[in-house]
């Protein structure tokens, strides 16, 4: 009987240790399987361009989704119900000028599918905060921008784990 040698049994090793992952559920980061009847999703929102729609649209489109253009071509209707982020002093200096800022980004969403009720309404929200300097007012203002940008990726992967889990009766 020949030796397999280093290379078999790495080989062996790997086939396992993948089966192994498989088998609980595991999935490489940012790909979310979803469920057939969200396949083609239409994304009803107010504001189309908003860093989490643009996020969500990203993350299934990376999940093997084909978001549609219209409602009728849809196999179900991601109903952005709210989509807004919210600053919020949280410090000021001993000349009554803000220092620190918390941002919260706030979603609520819904999905229906023929007219049924796949998701009922629900809230996800992220809050960040930062320090806040007049003198660099230019780099606050693109900070804030960033800290919305990421805070709208965090909220779509929360919703996509959501929707991977959509279970049609």
């Amino acid at each position: 009987m020949a030796d397999a040698g280093p290379v078999g049994g790495r080989t062996g090793w790997l086939l396992g240790a993948a089966l192994c992952l498989s088998a609980c559920g595991f999935h490489l980061e940012g790909r979310v399987p979803l469920p057939q009847p969200i396949r083609q999703p239409y994304i009803e929102a107010q504001d189309e361009q908003s860093d989490f729609v643009q996020s969500l649209r990203r993350q299934m489109l990376i999940s093997g989704a084909r978001p549609v253009d219209s409602p009728g071509q849809a196999t179900a209707v991601v109903h952005i119900l709210n989509d807004a982020v919210t600053p919020r002093v949280l410090s000021v200096s001993a000349q009554n000028r803000p220092t620190e800022y918390q941002v919260t980004y706030t979603v609520r969403f819904s999905v229906t599918a023929g007219g049924k009720q796949l998701l009922a309404p629900q809230q996800v929200s992220a809050q960040r905060s930062y320090s806040f300097d007049e003198s660099l007012l230019l780099a606050k203002e693109h900070e804030e921008a960033i800290l919305q940008q990421s805070m709208g990726q965090d909220l779509a992967d929360i919703v996509m784990r959501r929707l991977s889990r959509v279970t049609v009766d």
